[in-house]
């Protein structure tokens, strides 16, 4: 299945007639509805401070004195995208906590345990995040020992055995629950050997491969202080946090130049229509994920497209949930988003519906996607969904963790803090010809890309319709693609 507007007729020539017919009905009405704009107040990034140190570690500093708690967010530029094997940022990152600078790993736990605080690490995509929660008076324990995971890990090989015995097991119980695992699966589908289609999670053969070695070979290419930020956020005086943090993390040597990959080369380009049917032959239910190419964090149309997908898949009301769930009584929830990477990303639409029922819901999920063309948006949609993008949208600014983790994001995907400044500004300026702009150039239509889980003997036949289709065992180690 090659567009939406396929679902009736496979002709491009109609498709062409129907898009443009469309293109002038919408532009018509854009022409004569005006915009209803809702007030929901203003909102913008607390007051905070950015600095670079002497060896490129960059720092912001956060003042919140209304509570007497620090939030620490450490993010290091460096995630399954540079994964020499599958799951080493991964696993390099857990590994800071199983032992630092002499301290065990039960040591770690007892004195953070001790302190009623809290301590993280892992890794995602594109970096390594290392954070922690305690109360200010005990920053002068807390912050010395985030420089001990930070810099100098032991990683001890028995504690790391241990470890890596749980995350393989943990990835076998995974697959037992398709919509933990599905997107994995479909960035593999999509970006193929791209580093974007690495999983972050690895694989059972790759875990049972890795050794110490690898992780300190990992942790000195990665960990240096010019590829790293550190967010503080809470009650404390910047000016002696800053002292607190030069002193602490000012010696901190970079080792070798940080080599990343070329992402937004060699990205694989979509040309025809794909299904990944993922057999789990004891499945009474069939999940699956449609989409393609999304939008990188830094582009200028995201709070737009943010907009624009509310009313396709974005909240409850939306088009998607109010056709499969409500109306037709096919799923429990069916959504649609963009997910971005700082080079690249993917758009899904996502959903499950028992396995007797899933041809009804991919076509009513792929007649409903075509409505962004074929019929559009109105005025009165629009500003629905301006007013509840606007309303959603401090909520989720306002604890310490929130905004250490907004300050990390900004670092680790170039974007400053105008995106959240102007944010309501931009919601209250797109119109209807905007969102006609945007669902036509970002909103993939051709070539689809399906990951379909469920059982294959009974759903083969029916995805077969909707491209070329490769079966994997959902077993089989790996994400496939």
């Amino acid at each position: 299945m090659k567009t939406m507007t396929e679902l009736s007729t496979r002709s491009n020539k109609v498709i062409t007639a129907i898009v443009a017919a469309s293109s002038l009905l919408l532009s018509a009405c854009a022409t004569q509805t005006e915009t209803s704009r809702v007030e929901t107040g203003s909102f913008s990034v607390p007051q905070y401070e950015q600095l670079v140190l002497d060896n490129g570690l960059t720092l912001y500093l956060m003042e919140q004195n209304e509570v007497p708690l620090i939030t620490v967010s450490a993010v290091v530029r460096a995630g399954s995208v540079n994964d020499t094997t599958s799951g080493v940022a991964s696993m390099t990152a857990q590994s800071l906590l199983l032992g630092a600078d002499g301290k065990s790993k039960s040591e770690i736990e007892q004195m953070v345990d001790f302190l009623g605080a809290s301590i993280y690490a892992d890794a995602g995509k594109e970096g390594s995040y290392i954070g922690a929660d305690f109360m200010a008076k005990d920053s002068d324990k807390m912050l010395p020992l985030l420089k001990s995971v930070i810099l100098s890990p032991d990683f001890s090989a028995e504690e790391f055995d241990r470890l890596r015995q749980r995350e393989i097991a943990g990835l076998s119980q995974s697959k037992e629950s398709p919509r933990s695992v599905i997107s994995r699966y479909f960035d593999k589908l999509v970006f193929g050997e791209h580093p974007y289609g690495n999983a972050t999670s690895g694989n059972a053969t790759s875990l049972a491969d890795l050794n110490v070695s690898q992780m300190r070979a990992f942790h000195k290419s990665y960990y240096q202080p010019s590829n790293t930020a550190i967010a503080v956020v809470g009650d404390f005086d910047a000016k002696a946090m800053k002292s607190k943090l030069t002193a602490l993390f000012g010696q901190w040597q970079n080792l070798e130049a940080v080599v990343m990959p070329p992402l937004k080369e060699g990205q694989p380009e979509l040309n025809a229509p794909k299904v990944l049917l993922v057999d789990k032959s004891d499945a009474i239910e069939t999940t699956f994920l449609i989409g393609g190419k999304g939008i990188s964090r830094d582009n200028p149309d995201y709070v737009g497209l943010k907009v624009v997908n509310t009313i396709l898949g974005g909240r409850f009301t939306s088009w998607l949930n109010d056709e499969l769930r409500v109306n037709a009584g096919l799923t429990y929830g069916a959504r649609s988003g963009f997910i971005p990477y700082s080079q690249g990303g993917v758009f899904r639409i996502s959903t499950f519906t028992k396995t007797a029922t899933t041809k009804e819901t991919i076509d009513l999920a792929l007649k409903t996607y075509a409505r962004l063309w074929e019929k559009g948006v109105d005025q009165v949609t629009l500003d629905s969904a301006k007013a509840y993008v606007k309303g959603q949208f401090p909520p989720k600014f306002e604890t310490s963790g929130q905004l250490a983790g907004l300050m990390s994001d900004m670092y680790l995907y170039g974007f400053d803090d105008a995106f959240i400044n102007d944010f309501q500004a931009n919601v209250d300026g797109l119109t209807l010809a905007e969102t006609q702009r945007l669902v036509q150039r970002y909103f993939p239509q051709q070539n689809l890309q399906f990951v379909v889980i469920g059982n294959a003997e009974k759903v083969a036949p029916i995805v077969a319709e909707y491209g070329d289709v490769k079966t994997i065992d959902i077993k089989a180690v790996g994400f496939g693609g």
